[in-house]
């Protein structure tokens, strides 16, 4: 067992970490799919409502998450640390599990999005207890002058649950065709399984763990709390420490976190239309070569203080997430070459059959379009994956539709509501899309590593596990998770500017500064034993 003093540290960081990270990637590969979901848990017709739809499930489970909190918290600070998360953990693996053996919509109907709504429920609520509880158990563990470095390892498993869920995604995808892959019992579900099999190995490894030694400590000597809400809330002075947690720094740093890495993806998708896996290898890239990033200002919060480096990160966001989506948008321009994409026929005389050059911002770009398109015949629709060149290179503003016969000639299509069109950025361009999203994960690391330990300072032993969690799953939880939501909601509702949903974050960070520079404190609290 490892103690204050830092002895035996790895491995009660190692054994915290990996379930926290399973954890983290059983939560967050449905936000991943979410785009596959829709289509197989909501009846057809309407693309954009499912898609909402599905966002408002995946913002289900964060908006559970503070409810989480105070249950395992509570259970964490009357029972202990190493209890509460193994439950938490085989919660969050079994509803993950489950969620991937839920029939679609077209064999049960309602009931289809109702289960998996219900699950997501079970994971917000088993995600609510898991964090504060990890955050905890290292913190306890940890000497003062490296707290910030040895929860900053904690931090890291947001990110790399993300990462992991994106590895796995890929690897799965890039065995199988697209219809393969989304059809109802196809791919996308085998994250879901392969969930099982990593929360086992987690399971037998926390199996052998140790109670936390403060806790352990307080709990023989009879010093426990009896009522961690009435404690926690109760009290007039640690109540203001919970505020101040949330509005001075888990708010902004939650939506600092859930833009840079859920509403980049999601953006890059469903606003520049980049093909499936180069939009996720952007992602993949830029999470990968920024994580080491959290050791970096974990371990720098423990020398300057938590304060000013988590809001300097939520104000970099604040000053670049409007040039950096912009930028996004100007290069791909994707209005360039999407037109509308119902009941189009194409002049085949002004097409050509080979990838073209296409203008774009006054110089010169090559982008391959790969389309899924319906062809009609009769009066039905039969689906058909082509790989043709960009026909609106050819003809701006001109959307692709085409299929090929045996004779190579041009024919119309005609193209549903259900095409996805799919842009293939030239190496240059992608590289520079993977530096912007790697730079808006930077402001994650600065935001996000320094929080653990500021958040276990803020606290006494007693009531730490409930009196963290709370303001850390209303901060990430609501703030944060209702990101994708709400911002592809703004983008909908005020499609006359793309950016529009950038301005909650943006509002949230800001408003979260201005709290945090007033009245947080830099100062370290070398004594957490209290």
């Amino acid at each position: 067992m490892a103690s204050p003093d830092g002895k035996g540290i790895g491995k009660v960081i190692f054994s915290s970490s990996l379930g926290t990270l399973i954890e983290w990637y059983d939560f967050y590969i449905f936000g991943m799919l979410a785009k596959t979901i829709a289509v197989q848990f909501f009846p057809e017709g309407n693309e954009t409502a499912a898609l909402l739809s599905t966002l408002a499930i995946f913002a289900a489970g964060f908006l559970v998450r503070p409810f989480g909190a105070l249950v395992f918290g509570r259970l964490g600070d009357m029972i202990g640390r190493k209890s509460t998360f193994l439950l938490t953990l085989v919660l969050m693996g079994g509803s993950t599990f489950l969620i991937g053996l839920v029939p679609g919509y077209r064999s049960i109907g309602i009931a289809a999005p109702l289960l998996v709504l219900l699950l997501r429920l079970v994971q917000g609520l088993a995600l609510g207890g898991e964090y504060g509880g990890a955050a905890t158990y290292v913190a306890e563990h940890s000497p003062a002058n490296k707290r910030g470095y040895y929860t900053s390892w904690i931090q890291t498993t947001a990110t790399l649950g993300l990462f992991v869920a994106l590895g796995v995604i890929m690897a799965v995808k890039a065995n199988m065709s697209d219809a393969t892959f989304n059809m109802e019992w196809g791919g996308w579900r085998y994250p879901f399984w392969i969930s099982i099999l990593l929360v086992g190995v987690s399971i037998y490894i926390r199996l052998k763990m140790s109670e936390s030694p403060l806790y352990a400590k307080l709990k023989k000597e009879g010093k426990t709390s009896v009522n961690p809400l009435k404690e926690s809330f109760g009290h007039r002075a640690n109540f203001k420490m919970v505020l101040l947690a949330l509005f001075g720094a888990v708010m902004g740093q939650g939506v600092i976190w859930y833009t840079g890495q859920f509403y980049a993806q999601s953006f890059l998708e469903n606003a520049i239309k980049i093909e499936f896996m180069q939009n996720r290898e952007i992602l993949l890239w830029g999470i990968g070569l920024a994580t080491p990033f959290f050791l970096v200002f974990g371990a720098l919060s423990d020398r300057i203080g938590r304060k000013w480096i988590m809001l300097t990160g939520m104000l970099l966001g604040v000053i670049f997430y409007r040039p950096i989506f912009n930028t996004f948008l100007k290069d791909a321009n994707p209005k360039q070459w999407v037109a509308d994409m119902n009941n189009i026929t194409v002049d085949e005389t002004k097409v050509k059959t080979t990838a073209d050059t296409l203008q774009l911002n006054n110089r010169t770009q090559v982008i391959t379009h790969r389309e899924r398109v319906l062809n009609y015949q009769g009066n039905q629709f039969t689906e058909k994956t082509t790989d043709t060149s960009d026909v609106s290179s050819a003809v701006p503003g001109t959307a692709p539709g085409l299929s090929m016969s045996n004779s190579n000639k041009m024919q119309p299509a005609r193209v549903g509501a259900t095409t996805y069109s799919d842009v293939v950025l030239e190496s240059g361009l992608q590289w520079k899309f993977t530096f912007l999203v790697w730079c808006m994960i930077i402001f994650v690391t600065m935001a996000y590593a320094p929080i653990a330990a500021f958040l276990v300072e803020l606290f006494p032993t007693r009531i730490r596990y409930t009196s963290m969690s709370l303001p850390y799953h209303i901060g990430n939880g609501v703030f944060g998770g209702l990101v994708p939501f709400i911002a592809t909601l703004l983008s909908t509702s005020f499609a006359n500017d793309p950016l529009v949903g950038l301005w909650y974050p943006i509002g949230i960070a800001a408003l979260c500064f201005v709290i945090g520079a007033l009245y947080l404190s830099n100062k370290i609290d070398q004594n957490i034993h209290n």
